[in-house]
């Protein structure tokens, strides 16, 4: 008969060895997120995916937060964040380190993501614009790459968390 895991089973690591072992070279920028279920539902993503770091810019809430800490469920204690008012700022930086700038858009120059390589060698970070509004207009001229979902039925685009949550799964398999 088929049970599930107690929390105890799943070998799960704890804080402390998580700030230690290697992550993915994945960095995940928040460009004026508003929702804090949003905020923690990628943290909480990103330490599943012992994603590098999420880059809070913006209006982006900052932890702690109550309404943060209901769907990070701690990630914001295990996932190295930074807050950045400018998101062009955070990418002068990530660049100035070899980060490759990903925008997960829907602009007239994106490719499906599935018909994007991930290349082993290179660093991304990825971002992720406003839950109405997108991408702020002054980021996409620093963006290097735009990248959308396919989507098959009536609706016009996902939930930030859940767009966050393929994208960041997709660079989790290809990088680690």
């Amino acid at each position: 008969m088929v049970q599930k895991l107690k929390l105890e089973e799943l070998n799960r690591i704890d804080v402390e060895t998580f700030k230690k072992v290697e992550k993915i070279p994945l960095v995940i920028i928040l460009d004026n997120i508003r929702s804090m279920h949003n905020v923690g539902a990628a943290f909480r993503t990103a330490d599943a995916f012992l994603i590098e770091k999420i880059i809070l810019c913006g209006i982006t809430p900052q932890p702690p937060h109550r309404e943060i800490h209901k769907a990070a469920l701690g990630a914001t204690e295990s996932v190295d964040w930074s807050h950045e008012e400018d998101t062009n700022n955070a990418i002068s930086e990530l660049k100035s380190k070899g980060y490759e700038i990903i925008g997960i858009e829907q602009t007239t120059g994106s490719q499906m993501i599935t018909d994007f390589t991930i290349d082993r060698s290179k660093k991304y970070a990825l971002i992720l614009g406003n839950e109405v509004e997108g991408i702020s207009d002054e980021v996409l001229p620093n963006i290097d790459v735009f990248l959308e979902i396919p989507q098959l039925g009536t609706k016009h685009s996902l939930n930030v968390s859940v767009c966050g949550g393929i994208v960041m799964w997709e660079f989790a398999k290809a990088l680690k």
